[in-house]
């Protein structure tokens, strides 16, 4: 069968949402919140993953700002996010083939016992007091590496703990979790970090492993029957999965903004240490409270969506996401108080989850199952592969301009890509 012949009949089989029978709820449903956690296999997933999430927050948030205190430099807070992407392009798309061909549990035990180990050497070194920005660049590079293969099969692996009608609101619990933490880890990071140092944050990070890693082992997963050929090579099967993503226009648009918003949006986020010093004369405290308000708009946006249940306008409120979450973004680069500052963070991260949250749910609705790893391969890829560019985008346009000029561009060039989009594909709102 011929890659075009393939890529029709998928295509095909892949309904479009609208032809899906989902039900319309007529108002917001507390009910509709929690639907997929009825699955044991997810509810496991659930609380495993929160509680290691959690670590991961309080190590990112106290590796920031240890970086920025070593360095004194935002850009190489830049340096550090580029070092952690990089691997992405190297991998993620390779990773999203084994996301297909390997039973997807079996991949993410190993890589979450390889994050773990990393989080126990930063620690170690933390401890004896020998760390060095250097050595946080070379683990922020081994963790992308374990990140490249994790992604993918973690996006793809919900898809086997719901049924599909469950699939948005799992995915919108994802987020929910995810964004628990982002509220919690960081105020939690900062406090740990002001009374007991850095090195308290990464260790405890290395425990919380043992959440996720032990939902994993206990989880019922009926071995999935792959269907790819053992006969074809991994390129093959590579070209196949960004083939079917790049010609679907759809998947394709939703990739291209997600990209957009990862490299112009998102890597604001990189400053946030530095903003909280020179921007708001704050400390290690400031620091985490910016990244926690972040999450807590992020965490009730992703309820909101939950709490929709089955609804049809994905398209029409991920639009809506595509321009709020720019026009925060530039009124937030004007705050230089912080309760402010904490206010406008909180509706930037609402209305980020709504462009990613979404975007996801749409792409995962959409594809064709026996693609499924590898287009999340290329839409992981895509999403991570440009944090670590953006990443160093803002950081040298904050050392050239400051932290609010770096934020005042990303925003305008997010803001004019939701233009774009919204008149090139008006087939994106009907979603």
């Amino acid at each position: 069968m011929s890659d075009k012949t393939f890529l029709e009949e998928t295509a095909a089989q892949a309904a479009p949402i609208d032809q899906i029978p989902l039900e319309r709820p007529k108002t917001l449903s507390f009910r509709n919140t929690f639907t997929a956690l009825r699955s044991r296999n997810y509810r496991l997933w659930f609380w495993g993953q929160m509680i290691s999430l959690l670590g991961t927050w309080m190590q990112s948030t106290a590796q920031g700002f240890l970086v920025f205190q070593l360095t004194q430099s935002p850009v190489y807070l830049g340096y550090v996010g580029f070092a952690y992407g990089i691997p992405t392009w190297i991998f993620m798309l390779y990773g999203g083939v084994i996301a297909d061909r390997v039973q997807r549990r079996n991949v993410l035990v190993i890589t979450q016992s390889t994050m773990m180990f990393f989080a126990v050497v930063l620690a170690v070194l933390t401890f004896t007091n020998v760390v060095l920005p250097w050595h946080i660049i070379v683990l922020a590079f081994c963790l992308g590496i374990a990140n490249a293969f994790d992604a993918p099969s973690r996006q793809a692996f919900v898809n086997e703990l719901v049924p599909r009608d469950d699939l948005t609101n799992a995915i919108a619990l994802n987020a929910t979790m995810f964004n628990t933490a982002t509220a919690i880890g960081p105020a939690v990071a900062g406090i740990t970090y002001a009374l007991f140092g850095p090195a308290w944050c990464f260790t405890i990070n290395a425990v919380s492993f043992i959440g996720v890693l032990t939902a994993l082992m206990m989880m019922k997963i009926k071995n999935k029957k792959n269907k790819f050929h053992p006969e074809r090579s991994t390129f093959s099967d590579l070209k196949e999965g960004i083939r079917y993503a790049a010609h679907h226009k759809i998947i394709r648009t939703l990739i291209l903004l997600v990209g957009i918003i990862s490299l112009f949006g998102i890597s604001f986020g990189v400053l946030i240490p530095a903003w909280a010093v020179n921007i708001l004369h704050g400390d290690a405290t400031t620091n985490g409270l910016l990244q926690s308000f972040r999450g807590i708009g992020a965490l009730t946006s992703a309820l909101l969506i939950a709490s929709l249940g089955r609804f049809k306008f994905k398209g029409k409120l991920l639009t809506l996401g595509s321009f709020v979450f720019p026009a925060f973004l530039f009124i937030f680069s004007f705050m230089t108080w912080l309760p402010l500052s904490l206010l406008f963070l909180l509706a930037v991260g609402f209305s980020q989850i709504l462009v990613n949250n979404l975007a996801n749910a749409l792409v995962q609705t959409l594809v064709h199952d026996d693609l499924r790893g590898r287009v999340m391969g290329v839409y992981t890829f895509v999403f991570f592969g440009l944090m670590p560019l953006g990443s160093l985008l803002m950081g040298s346009l904050a050392e050239y301009f400051s932290e609010p000029g770096a934020v005042i561009i990303g925003s305008i060039v997010t803001f004019a890509a939701a233009v774009i989009i919204y008149f090139s594909v008006p087939k994106l709102r009907t979603q």
